[in-house]
């Protein structure tokens, strides 16, 4: 026999007026969450009361019904419905729809309503905004419809167009919100699932390793190129920027590499062009120089254009309002954005004024030429006259020397045609009184100034000052004063230029401050090389020796090459660096794929990462293919101060050595230069041993004894 399955029967539903309704204590909500009675309130009044309130009810002492209900569930659209009532936007009797429940327990019903309730997923969120957009609402129409920001609109819309792939997943809980988010960087969906691929076969799924391989290949808005040319400028070609709205991004990236070096050359082209119809000889351009271009070439030194009287009057109007800013607000805690707005704007422009164009003249400008390139925050960079040296105007003769040519060719075309030295001459005769007074002899010349210098260098080794100035003064012109002959000092001083650059060594912290002093200098020092010593005579001794160091500086060469290892020379190089307390990671270079880790072998890599992170964080990364241990091992670098041998300064803890110690380095700063040399740097160069750089490289154990090596390493 069948069993008959009972009907259940739901519950009637009525309208009952709102003057009839009270909030009922079996509610189980007490804590505030989601959106706020003010906001339902107006969501209420645009669409109505999408959901009716479930009431009971009130009895009396007997039993029987008083007319009014209580709400168990609800409480939240009551609170609404009240504030549009006092707000006089609905009437105190509207009617309500209610679903009336007899039996049970009223706080069951409110718990079932608030626990069965299943909250919505954020993707049917993120479609549902896509939907509306599609329908023609703006951003600024949802926003205000759901009480968000239009930024929250534009990152839920960011987030639906995601490749529906990716979606799919997301909505299986494969993927965190986290990642999805860094999805978003690109538009491409074939690019998206090719690195979600990726991505299931890495060890890190952060979102920032989605959101490198996203964007890896593509000029940040931040680089310099970028900044010249101008973003919107790069748009309007028809470049896309990948933006990322959930984190800063710094303007974001440009994908058409190609369109920003395109356009990057074409308005090089154009300011070359105008810098060359200023009349010199010629004119390079290129994004960036390598380090030491301008290096044997003869620099012009042009004169400061004369600052115009309303220029004067508009710079002193500056000036005042700068300081009177400064004085207002001297001991205020903070100054408000708008005056440290102005202080910049204001310092900005007096800076231009004082930064005097350069007059030259016309005959040097007419043999010299200019670099035209971009500075490190994207402002056109144009070094104006440089003299190369086949532009050179010939060099005459001295006078004395003019005769002495003369005299010598003449006694050559007596002699068959071959020249005579002044060491190859019999002694010529002396000259006889009765003859009168006539020139000396070359050759008694020679014999007077031998003695001469004789003496001379007897007396200046008495003297360490003049000395000093001598020294001082030969140098100098030696870096200022290219092909200047106005000294005695037989010294030589060659400045050092690199084949193999590291990536962006014109633009790091020491090749600007270089670039910065030498321009300091060559504005206090005289236009003409014969003023020099004159001038060098006057300075104070601190002036002097200041630049004394500058001058100094270059000659030092610690290049190590292949072919020529100079193992003494390093081994040098490591005391003065000892002697100045060099700590190459403060000037701010990192280990980076370009700078170092891209081009080593695993080993080498994996045994970095030990020696600054840990042993550890090495077998972390252990199991990772090339590419993608350099980019771990860049991230685990960061900020840790880890050098590779060759920059290392012997003596010298590393920044991860001294927080781990406590205590600074232990560096003996007695007589650094004077100490014993290191002997293992020859020894190590006699093996010709392999360079840390090179192709043959050890693995392993072997490696990591390697990385374990004192300095000599940097000899090879």
């Amino acid at each position: 026999m069948a069993t008959t399955v009972q009907k259940i029967t739901l519950a009637a539903s009525r309208d009952i007026p709102f003057n009839k309704l009270l909030l009922s204590q079996s509610n189980v909500r007490r804590v505030k969450a989601g959106v706020s009675i003010e906001e339902l309130a107006e969501d209420i009044a645009r669409r109505g009361l999408l959901q009716g309130l479930s009431v009971r009810a009130v009895t009396n002492e007997a039993g029987g019904e008083t007319g009014m209900f209580e709400i168990p569930a609800g409480g939240r659209r009551y609170r609404a419905l009240e504030l549009l009532v006092k707000q006089k936007r609905l009437a105190k009797t509207a009617p309500v729809p209610c679903i009336v429940r007899e039996g049970g327990v009223a706080e069951e019903d409110s718990l079932a309503e608030n626990v069965q309730r299943a909250p919505l997923h954020p993707l049917d969120q993120f479609r549902a905004f896509l939907a509306l957009r599609e329908k023609g609402q703006s951003e600024e129409e949802i926003a205000a419809t759901f009480f968000v920001s239009v930024q929250v609109v534009k990152q839920r819309l960011k987030l639906a167009s995601v490749s529906p792939k990716l979606l799919d997943v997301y909505a299986e809980d494969d993927m965190t919100l986290d990642q999805l988010m860094a999805f978003t960087v690109s538009g491409d969906h074939a690019r998206q699932e090719q690195v979600f691929e990726r991505l299931a076969q890495s060890y890190d799924k952060q979102p920032y390793m989605i959101r490198r391989w996203l964007t890896e290949g593509a000029v940040r808005a931040a680089d310099k190129r970028a900044q010249f040319i101008g973003v919107d400028a790069y748009v309007e070609a028809g470049g896309c920027v990948l933006r990322d709205l959930f984190q800063g991004d710094d303007g974001g990236w440009l994908q058409d590499v190609a369109l920003v070096n395109l356009m990057t050359a074409e308005k090089l082209r154009e300011e070359a062009a105008k810098v060359e119809a200023e009349g010199w000889k010629w004119v390079e351009a290129a994004p960036d120089f390598p380090y030491g271009h301008s290096f044997g070439l003869r620099h012009l030194r042009g004169v400061p254009i004369a600052i115009m009287a309303e220029e004067q009057a508009t710079r002193d109007a500056l000036q005042a309002e700068y300081d009177g800013l400064v004085a207002e607000y001297e001991d205020a805690p903070e100054l408000p954005e708008d005056i440290d707005a102005r202080l910049g704007e204001l310092e900005t422009a007096i800076e231009a004024i004082d930064t005097r164009p350069l007059a030259y003249d016309p005959a040097e400008v007419a043999r010299a030429g200019a670099f035209v390139s971009i500075d490190r925050n994207g402002a056109l960079l144009v070094e104006r006259g440089y003299v190369r040296p086949e532009d050179e105007l010939p060099i005459e003769p001295e006078p004395d020397a003019e005769v002495a040519d003369e005299t010598r060719a003449l006694a050559a075309s007596y002699d068959g045609g071959e020249s005579i030295t002044a060491d190859d001459q019999p002694p010529a005769p002396e000259p006889e009184e009765d003859e009168g007074m006539k020139p000396l002899s070359d050759r008694l010349v020679s014999e007077l100034t031998a003695y001469r210098t004789v003496a001379l260098r007897q007396a200046v080794s008495e003297r360490p000052d003049v000395a000093y100035l001598a020294v001082l003064h030969a140098l100098t012109l030696k870096v200022f004063y290219s092909y200047a002959q106005d000294s005695c000092l037989e010294l030589d001083l060659r400045a050092v230029s690199f084949p193999a650059q590291t990536p962006g060594l014109t633009d790091s912290t020491p090749a600007r401050a270089l670039r910065q002093t030498h321009e300091n200098w060559d504005h206090q020092l005289p236009g003409e090389p014969e003023a020099l010593l004159d001038t060098l005579a006057g300075w104070d001794q601190d002036s002097r020796d200041a630049l004394f160091a500058y001058v100094v500086s270059h000659g030092v060469n610690a290049v190590v090459e292949p072919y020529s290892r100079r193992p003494r020379a390093i081994a040098h190089a490591d005391k003065l660096a000892q002697a100045v307390d060099l700590d190459v990671a403060a000037t701010g270079w990192t280990p980076t794929a370009d700078t170092f880790l891209g081009r080593v072998t695993k080993a080498r890599i994996l045994a970095a990462v030990a020696e600054a992170k840990g042993q550890r964080a090495a077998d972390r990364i252990e199991h990772l293919k090339k590419g993608e241990m350099v980019e771990h091992a860049s991230e685990l670098l960061g900020g840790t101060g880890w050098i590779p041998e060759p920059l290392r300064t012997p003596g010298r803890l590393l920044t991860f050595e001294r927080r781990e110690s406590g205590d600074a380095a232990n560096v003996d700063q007695a007589d650094p230069i004077s100490a014993d040399p290191v002997e293992t740097v020859e020894e190590m160069a006699e093996d010709g041993g392999e360079t840390a750089m090179g192709d043959n490289e050890p693995s392993g154990e072997d490696a990591w004894a390697e990385a374990e090596a004192p300095h000599a390493v940097a000899a090879e």
